[in-house]
């Protein structure tokens, strides 16, 4: 791809640096536009868990899509890491899944059954080992569940390190307040913005919750994705105190390395509305000192909230459009930061050689016809 191969990113979130750095990283020509700073909205907000068998997603498209990009997120960062200098860590060392009573030990029982028939390392423990596992949880836990193939990436870091890593590799990331494609009835000429018109033999929208507002196209080229808010909090706990990301009835945690211990997150179908509510901070608070009351004398040091981009059926919209040389990669939902390097990678595939048997269950192609999945909308 060199000259003529330029390539234009529209989102400048996780999923559109990673396109942007794979595409560069083969010699493409790319700039990438977006409205505000680079890795924020949904990349920023979210917590960076690494889990599809935690997901449950039943879509079996979409859990391969899912797993595959599991598999090549260690050689995916250490690319990062090579390009930008900056670590984005990594940790593939399970998640946890702690019950407090019979009935959620049931359902831990069954959950590791189907961890298994699906080829998931994975390990049962009583409530001692549980203790053991996670000190921090409550006396009254009653058993656990370790999956130990999942894990989690500092989402924030690594939106850093793509952006750093794109301009080492000659992307461009520009700021632009009005973006709009250009396209004739057959092909993509490019896309308009505050500075003038840009050319581009491709263009990719990857605005995530906002990917239906992308002005200048057809019907046909618009995917259905609504913004589906989650709100989080941060406390400050001593390093190291939650060993690995976990789940508790009604929330999970997600330590970081410098002492911070993520708390998320709500659902809520609110639209744009970005807003922390004490409605929020009450469920979120709510489950943390339910699972561990010694909670309480650590302090809340940031809250917030984000946009996910979910889709009437959810499944991302991944590909080409009826427009040639314009193709989608949004509606992620909460596998935005999962599905960072498949995305990029198929996503280059399809602009470099037109490859596009893999990304086919995710078409735009079948908008109107979804299924309705709304609890895939509306809950954890």
């Amino acid at each position: 791809m060199g000259a003529g191969g330029d390539v234009v990113v529209v989102g400048a979130g996780l999923i559109g640096l990673s396109i942007a750095f794979e595409l560069a990283e083969r010699g493409a020509s790319v700039r990438v536009y977006d409205r505000g700073e680079p890795a924020r909205a949904a990349s920023w907000a979210g917590a960076g868990l690494l889990a599809p068998y935690t997901e449950r997603i039943t879509d079996q498209a979409l859990l391969a899509l899912c797993t595959s990009s599991l598999t090549e997120y260690p050689a995916f960062v250490r690319r990062v890491l090579a390009a930008s200098g900056l670590d984005a860590h990594l940790r593939l060392d399970g998640v946890f899944y702690a019950a407090f009573d019979e009935a959620g030990d049931k359902v831990l029982q069954r959950q590791a059954g189907a961890l298994r028939a699906l080829g998931v390392d994975c390990e049962m423990f009583d409530r001692a080992g549980a203790l053991a596992a996670e000190p921090w949880l409550s006396g009254g836990v009653r058993g656990g569940l370790l999956n130990k193939v999942e894990g989690y990436v500092d989402n924030r870091r690594l939106g850093r390190a793509l952006a750093a890593a794109c301009g080492e590799r000659g992307a461009r990331i520009e700021e632009s307040a009005a973006i709009a494609v250009e396209s004739d009835p057959r092909r993509v000429l490019g896309v308009r913005t505050d500075r003038g018109f840009v050319p581009a033999r491709a263009v990719v929208n990857a605005c995530g919750a906002w990917a239906s507002q992308l002005g200048g196209l057809p019907p046909s080229c618009i995917p259905r994705v609504e913004p589906i808010k989650g709100e989080m909090i941060a406390l400050a706990v001593p390093a190291g105190f939650v060993r690995r990301a976990t789940w508790v009835p009604g929330v999970y945690l997600v330590p970081r390395e410098d002492g911070r211990l993520l708390v998320g997150a709500t659902v809520e179908s609110a639209g744009f509305d970005e807003r922390v509510t004490t409605r929020g901070l009450h469920e979120l608070l709510h489950g943390a000192l339910a699972a561990a009351p010694a909670f309480a004398g650590f302090s809340v040091t940031e809250s917030w909230a984000g946009l996910r981009p979910g889709t009437p059926d959810g499944l991302p919209y991944l590909g080409a459009t009826p427009i040639e040389g314009f193709y989608l990669a949004t509606g992620h939902y909460r596998n935005g930061i999962l599905l960072a390097p498949a995305t990029a990678r198929l996503i280059a595939d399809a602009i470099e050689t037109g490859a596009t048997t893999a990304l086919e269950p995710f078409s735009i192609a079948r908008a109107g016809t979804e299924a309705a999945r709304p609890e895939r909308m509306t809950h954890a």
